[in-house]
């Protein structure tokens, strides 16, 4: 009989079994892990405000399944934030009379709010989830944090482009966001009104979504460095300071 304070061992057989039984495959590691990155970016927000979602600040970022691409960027689309965002842009088009195909006064503003607002949910939800999930790319931001100014903007600029293929990690063209683009380009014709609607509607709105996503990805580069600087905040929580001694280190 074993003493009251030792613990009882099982046998190999038993103990393989039990480790089987966890789920500790590298796959379910994998996702653990990735759902734990996630939490951390869904409280990610910019000012307090806007949600900031699609970016990760970590080195060791692992690649994300279909259905967690998905619920991400659902996340995204639906955030309140994204309502604001459609009601300021919609507030300038209505003051500079763009898009004649709505009427002037409440409810062409109104209209104004939801069709911008579609725009951002088409957008995320193709580009940052159906797209990514059939071609098996990650639709992520992957800040690099550190090296020259020049570098990181390069970077940035360039990740409109390409992005990283899941698992391997590689470089490839970023299929995934030049077609959310365009596709969600072309949906704007389905709810702009049809004086405004067509291929110029389609391009057009496909140009404007690629160029805000370069910015976007500009801002999220330098966004931590102005935090730290002006607002005395490290939104990465010292994972910019890690990065960068491991950039050293190698």
């Amino acid at each position: 009989m074993a003493k009251p304070d030792q613990a009882v061992l099982p046998d190999a057989p038993a103990a393989a079994s039990a480790g089987q039984s966890t789920g500790n495959s590298p796959q379910a590691e994998q996702h653990t892990k990735a759902e734990e990155q996630i939490r951390e970016q869904e409280k990610q927000r910019l000012f307090g405000l806007v949600q900031n979602f699609n970016t990760s600040y970590r080195a060791d970022a692992v690649s994300l399944t279909a259905g967690q691409k998905m619920r991400l960027a659902l996340r995204a689309a639906v955030d309140p934030a994204n309502v604001v965002v459609a009601a300021l842009v919609a507030g300038y088009g209505e003051a500079a009379d763009s898009d004649a195909g709505f009427p002037w006064g409440v409810s062409g503003y109104g209209e104004r709010v939801g069709v911008k607002y579609l725009d951002v949910f088409d957008g995320t939800v193709l580009g940052n989830g159906i797209f990514p999930a059939l071609f098996r790319q990650d639709p992520r931001y992957f800040r690099m944090g550190h090296g020259s100014m020049r570098r990181r903007l390069l970077y940035a600029m360039a990740t409109t482009v390409i992005c990283k293929h899941d698992n391997s990690g590689r470089w490839e063209p970023n299929y995934s966001n030049l077609l959310g683009n365009i596709t969600s380009g072309a949906l704007s014709n389905l709810y702009y009104p049809a004086a405004d609607s067509g291929i110029g509607l389609t391009i057009g709105n496909g140009m404007i979504v690629t160029a805000e996503g370069t910015g976007g990805a500009i801002f999220q580069e330098f966004w931590p460095d102005l935090s730290r600087r002006l607002l005395h905040r490290d939104p990465t929580h010292g994972l910019d300071a890690m990065g960068a001694a491991g950039a050293a280190a190698r």
